[in-house]
């Protein structure tokens, strides 16, 4: 499976001169949150901090330092009086972010290792978010190297997991939908050759006795039902139900199929009314109709993403 970690275990390896930018403060509407990150190499990125015009200056002024260049152009700052900002190329530095003499902008300092970026999200920049952003960016040593993977295998091990059981149409759909967020996925199935084609960074389990990966699956995961045999999907369910620790458990089908699926929980299960109202069914919802399996997978993966974060909010 595709990590945070080996991506960027690879960016690494491939970048010997990084530099670490990172979203000190967010104040007001701003891209992304205090905390965000990303890398700039020479050549490439890995991550971001939330595109537009504040991430291109980030990157200008990341390989400025890497480079120990002049920043290319003038970076907002604040006047000191009226907290306005101004575009001001011979009065500020972009290696300190703050003031700098005339004559010597762009200097970096040989001890200096660190940018700081304050910036002012409105019309100075060409963005409207109206917000305040501080970038701290940094030079990347070793030790960051390795606090920075060790930081990203953690991040992976914390990864919500979801269960997909059943490899048809809908369920090769949600795999490569999931395929490309933040999750740990495991497709589930009793059939071999429904397994074939899955997305390179998704878990495939082959087993005669798919409910057993319900129980065995660690709290907080999400559970999504589709495989070829109703009967088979009842039983799924019916053992996640059994978890009330499950962030979601969700089953394709129609009204009818609710119907006769709550029948046979509260008659042969002795499940309850109140467990049977966790179910989500159908998946994504009804107010779009539309059955193609990609359509189903968009809906039911905005779902499921929607219950994880609420589940670990």
């Amino acid at each position: 499976m595709t990590t945070t970690a080996k991506s960027l275990r690879a960016f690494l390896g491939a970048a010997p001169s990084v530099a670490l930018v990172e979203v000190a403060e967010a104040k007001g509407s701003t891209p992304r949150e205090k905390g965000a990150w990303m890398l700039v190499s020479p050549q490439r990125i890995f991550g971001t901090i939330g595109g537009g015009q504040l991430e291109f200056m980030a990157i200008d002024a990341a390989r400025a330092l890497l480079s120990a260049a002049p920043h290319p152009y003038p970076l907002p700052v604040d006047d000191g009086e009226r907290g306005a900002s101004t575009l001001t190329p011979a009065s500020f530095s972009p290696f300190t972010g703050r003031r700098s003499r005339q004559g010597d902008e762009g200097q970096l300092d040989s001890a200096e290792q660190n940018i700081t970026l304050d910036i002012p999200l409105g019309p100075e920049i060409g963005q409207c978010c109206g917000g305040r952003v501080e970038i701290a960016i940094r030079n990347v040593d070793e030790k960051m190297r390795a606090d920075l993977l060790a930081a990203s295998e953690t991040s992976d091990a914390a990864r919500p997991h979801v269960y997909v059981f059943g490899g048809g149409h809908v369920g090769h759909a949600l795999a490569s939908a999931f395929s490309l967020l933040p999750i740990n996925v495991v497709v589930v199935e009793t059939r071999a050759d429904a397994l074939e084609g899955m997305p390179d960074n998704v878990v495939t389990r082959l087993t005669p006795m798919p409910e057993e990966m319900v129980r065995e699956a660690p709290a907080g995961a999400a559970f999504v039902v589709l495989t070829h045999d109703h009967a088979l999907d009842f039983l799924i369910v019916g053992e996640a139900l059994k978890r009330d620790d499950a962030a979601y458990v969700g089953m394709i089908g129609s009204k009818t199929k609710k119907a006769t699926f709550k029948s046979w929980f509260l008659k042969t299960t002795g499940g309850s009314e109140d467990v049977f109202a966790r179910l989500v069914c159908p998946i994504g919802g009804d107010a779009v109709k539309d059955k193609r399996p990609a359509v189903i997978a968009a809906l039911a993966a905005a779902e499921i993403m929607t219950a994880l974060v609420s589940s670990a909010a």
